[in-house]
């Protein structure tokens, strides 16, 4: 069987076609990194909330301890007890 030889054109539209491929590849890559980076982002935000909900029970139950079943008003600081 004979070799035959592709043209210049037919050699440069295959590794034209490569080229794009391997960006794609490293576009694709980037954003997998990204992802992952985001996600790692999104589980200490789900742990801070953890803490942060677990400190306001602990905070609640300080103050129902000291002044009973009720409501607090943060802007005037008020406690009203509820009957």
């Amino acid at each position: 069987m004979e070799k035959k030889v592709l043209s210049k054109e037919e050699i440069q539209s295959l590794t034209d076609i490569k080229e794009k491929y391997r960006e794609l590849v490293d576009v694709l890559g980037a954003n997998e990194m990204q992802i992952m980076s985001l996600e790692l982002v999104k589980e200490q935000i789900k742990s801070n909330l953890v803490l942060i909900k677990e400190e306001e029970i602990k905070i609640g139950k300080e103050l129902e301890e000291k002044y009973g079943n009720g409501t607090i008003s943060l802007e005037s600081g008020e406690f009203s007890p509820t009957e």
